[in-house]
């Protein structure tokens, strides 16, 4: 059962990228962790240029970004009414003018003009609908397990809303890499691949396997995919790397 409305009582207001970002979100289920962070630090806008948040849950990536890069426009297209509700509400606790559009991005959306932006991004459902034990939480279970829509939806959204050359950017998890790269070739090049390693090495052993990979892609170029060195994303004692703390801190971006 899809969740319209939120009490009080569910939510909770909580800030990231080093206290710059406020965000009211629930208490349960479907929570901003560092993924919409990351992700915001890799979108290469400037300002003045035009940005799409797809799947935008609260806010979380579209505010980070408006907090890096000043003079954005920016729209959030989100499914679920009580999220894009609280996304509204967080544009204002933030001081952002944030277009929230609550909407299907598998339907024409008219706030959503063909070719209209230059960034599109997105932090997707990245399980197939009936994988594993899916969450009770309806909210929760809508941003981890697809359901209508799948990883082809969610780049074809991106390619009939970006400009020819624009920018999509997307964190998924690395091991789904194979169902990505179908849908955005041919329509999509210059991809670059930036894996996000959980640990750094201990002694002589490697780092551990990548489980998130930031994409990014360009619209109607033809340059070849890139595979990059990536972020080691914790010490060995489980705190942040340096680097890793000063983009989520918001100090530096990541560049792909």
């Amino acid at each position: 059962m899809e969740v319209t409305e939120l009490s009080i009582d569910q939510i909770s207001e909580d800030a990231v990228l080093g206290g710059q970002v406020k965000i009211r979100q629930p208490q349960n289920g479907c929570r901003a962790a560092i993924d919409p962070v990351l992700l915001a630090a890799a979108v290469p806008a400037k300002p003045g240029q035009r940005i799409v948040d797809a799947g935008a849950g609260v806010g979380t990536a579209g505010l980070c970004l408006a907090a890096r890069v000043k003079g954005l426009s920016i729209t959030a297209v989100e499914l679920n009414p009580a999220l894009a509700q609280l996304a509204t509400e967080n544009g204002t606790l933030n001081a952002v003018e944030m277009t929230v559009v609550q909407g299907d991005i598998s339907k024409p959306l008219p706030d959503v003009l063909p070719g209209a932006f230059d960034h599109v991004m997105t932090n997707p459902p990245y399980l197939p609908e009936h994988h594993g034990h899916p969450s009770p939480s309806p909210l929760k279970r809508a941003a981890t397990h697809e359901c209508d829509t799948g990883i082809d939806d969610w780049i074809g959204f991106a390619h009939s809303a970006l400009k020819n050359k624009g920018t999509l950017t997307l964190i998924y998890r690395a091991d789904r890499l194979d169902t990505v790269m179908p849908a955005l070739t041919p329509r999509f090049g210059d991809i670059g691949i930036f894996p996000l390693w959980p640990k750094a090495a201990e002694s002589d052993q490697g780092v551990q396997e990548a489980k998130r990979v930031i994409v990014s892609a360009r619209k109607g170029v033809a340059s070849p995919v890139r595979m990059l060195s990536g972020l080691v994303l914790h010490e060995t004692d489980g705190g942040f790397t340096p680097q890793a703390e000063r983009i989520l801190r918001g100090e530096k971006g990541v560049v792909i």
